[in-house]
């Protein structure tokens, strides 16, 4: 557990503290079967939002009040914006909410940085403890089939890789005292800059086998953008 955690804080998330500006602002349009899963939800439902991101989730529907948490900061800091919404600094394996508390709980692309099958099961675990009898999660990863997609993984390709992550550099030359420092090797604000995420890529029914194992029942689950997902209650006690 300590490798995984590690690990993860190596090649996850000091990566995310990195780049929060730049991936905040390539997310911001809401995917369909989750905005479907939020606007269904009864009026004054109140839920989690696991791994948060920049809360582009936590006003989908003006009527419920969620709760969004992330291992970044710096993303954190974007998600508090979205008020009247809570957003929290806090790892998915250590969340602080009590259990059966909450309405619902959503983790979208968060599960997949989990570096082994124990704490994969763990963090599913973390996301339906939270959840009141009868309360539903909704989970997505990324899949491994993704024959039509511009990545082009399949089932013959390995489920554990690394996955670029592109800041474009300044194409504006740099003038004079600016320049004399670049060429000395001191400033670098033109140059791309390329940081490397895991991932772990899940194949067909593992993450409902992994909901399966972590107490849960999964409701409903499918295929969009390159993500497998599903909907998931926990076992009755």
């Amino acid at each position: 557990m300590e490798q995984g955690e590690q690990y993860e804080r190596e090649h996850v998330h000091d990566v995310y503290e990195q780049i929060a500006s730049h991936f905040s602002s390539t997310r911001y349009k809401p995917w369909p079967i989750i905005e479907r899963f939020l606007k269904n939800l009864p009026d004054g439902s109140v839920g989690l939002d696991v791994g948060c991101g920049n809360g582009k989730y936590l006003a989908v529907n003006s009527n419920i009040f969620m709760v969004g948490s992330d291992r970044s900061s710096n993303l954190i800091a974007i998600a508090a914006q979205h008020e009247p919404h809570s957003a929290i600094v806090s790892d998915i394996l250590e969340l602080p909410h009590q259990r059966e508390s909450f309405d619902f709980a959503m983790s979208i692309a968060v599960v997949h940085h989990l570096s082994t099958v124990e704490r994969r099961v763990e963090a599913v675990r973390s996301i339906l403890e939270p959840l009141r009898p009868g309360g539903q999660a909704l989970m997505y990863v990324w899949a491994l089939e993704q024959e039509s997609s511009r990545r082009g993984w399949s089932e013959k390709d390995e489920q554990d890789v690394m996955v670029p992550w592109v800041m474009r550099g300044s194409k504006k030359p740099l003038k004079g005292a600016r320049a004399a420092r670049d060429a000395e090797g001191a400033n670098h604000e033109n140059e791309d800059k390329v940081f490397h995420r895991y991932y772990h890529l899940y194949s067909k029914g593992e993450l409902e086998k992994d909901i399966g194992n972590a107490g849960g029942v999964v409701l409903e689950s499918g295929y969009e953008k390159d993500n497998w997902w599903a909907i998931a209650v926990k076992h009755a006690t």
